[in-house]
């Protein structure tokens, strides 16, 4: 069996409308937007609607719509935020991201891509120091966390950190696959940071999870024609698309990237997408829904950071019930950055205790996240 974010569902309080097919839908059930929100959908070949239609209360984010529509809402009642022109993003997006929309227009180079062109906006804007800019930002990741919670609804999620600088076509990359497929075909949600190195691998092994250990091995080999986003981001990213591309239809996964770390492209198999502007968000957020515990590979000060804002809350109990911590690789977390003797006297006499563990193989992550209550 391998993992399946859980689709998104529509709770009674729930007045969100992502897409026309559901515009229409509630339009034929209800006869009536007021209090809805309708968020980044095109409106303009629905003015009958919407100048009939009672919108008293109703919030639309970002709808093309027509001018007299535009205007009729306005008056009925509704607040209108149009949409913004000359972003290289929505900011009032529906959903979260895709690779492909993500990589789109990689054949003419990772420049052309609406990634890289996102980084380059955000790059720009940072250094205006515009509070408009700062204003769209914030939204656009509130909106993206909006829509990562609609999809990780039910589902048991375990987050699994490691640093970008880890190669592919190296046997520390192969283990994060395997770990990565593991915990898929365990039902669970697989989450990372987004990026390359182990977070890429253990996407891919989710990705993976529906095939056999053939098709892993030779994509493993694939890869490693491209070990690294650097000195080539389109070469690294084409890698990772022949391999989609051979073996289409592979298992769902989360990767939450962030544009705070622009020269990180996000990688190509998660299924979905959350990719942030604000790193801490992105941050607190991967750890804050990885209730099924977390593995940290390892990695150097981004992952060491990663291991204590997640036992903070742990330790203070601040989400209920501290979540499982698997630190792999025992001579990396005592030895080379000495982590783990800081968190076991932290847990010293706390619940978290008995949820933190210290492996010296990838192999044994799985059994041990088990083991503590993952």
């Amino acid at each position: 069996m391998h993992s399946t974010p859980a689709q998104p569902h529509r709770a009674a309080h729930d007045q969100e409308i992502e897409s026309l097919a559901e515009f229409d839908e509630i339009v034929a059930a209800h006869g009536s937007l007021a209090r809805f929100r309708v968020q980044a959908i095109d409106l303009t070949d629905r003015t009958d609607a919407l100048l009939s239609l009672d919108t008293e209360g109703a919030v639309f984010l970002g709808c093309p719509m027509d001018p007299e529509a535009a205007a009729r809402v306005r008056a009925a009642g509704a607040l209108v935020f149009p949409p913004v022109p000359g972003l290289p993003f929505d900011p009032y997006r529906g959903f979260v991201y895709t690779a492909d929309e993500l990589f789109e227009s990689l054949d003419e180079g990772y420049e052309a891509t609406p990634d890289a062109q996102a980084y380059s906006w955000f790059t720009r804007a940072k250094a205006d120091g515009d509070v408009f800019s700062s204003m769209l930002r914030a939204i656009h990741d509130d909106v993206v966390s909006d829509a990562l919670d609609e999809l990780l609804v039910g589902a048991q999620v375990v987050g699994v950190m490691g640093g970008h600088a880890m190669a592919r076509g190296t046997e520390a990359y192969a283990g994060a696959a395997r770990l990565g497929r593991e915990l898929a075909r365990a039902g669970l949600t697989v989450a990372t940071g987004g990026g390359p190195g182990a977070m890429e691998a253990a996407n891919l092994g989710a990705y993976a999870a529906p095939f056999d250990d053939e098709m892993l091995t030779e994509a493993l080999r694939l890869l490693a024609k491209a070990p690294s986003f650097r000195p080539s981001v389109t070469d690294w990213a084409r890698a990772a698309f022949e391999v989609r591309g051979r073996w289409p239809g592979g298992g769902a996964s989360v990767g939450i990237p962030t544009w705070f770390y622009g020269h990180e492209p996000p990688n190509a198999f998660a299924s979905d997408i959350a990719k942030y502007f604000a790193n801490a968000t992105r941050e607190d957020g991967l750890l804050a829904r990885s209730n099924g515990g977390v593995v940290f590979l390892p990695g150097a000060a981004g992952t060491v950071q990663e291991i204590f804002d997640n036992a903070t809350p742990n330790y203070y109990e601040s989400r209920g019930e501290p979540t499982p911590m698997v630190l792999v690789d025992r001579k990396h977390w005592t030895e080379t950055l000495p982590t783990w003797p800081l968190l076991r006297s932290l847990a010293e006499g706390r619940v978290m205790e008995s949820r933190i563990a210290l492996v010296d193989r990838i192999e044994e992550a799985p059994e041990a996240l088990k083991r503590l209550g993952g």
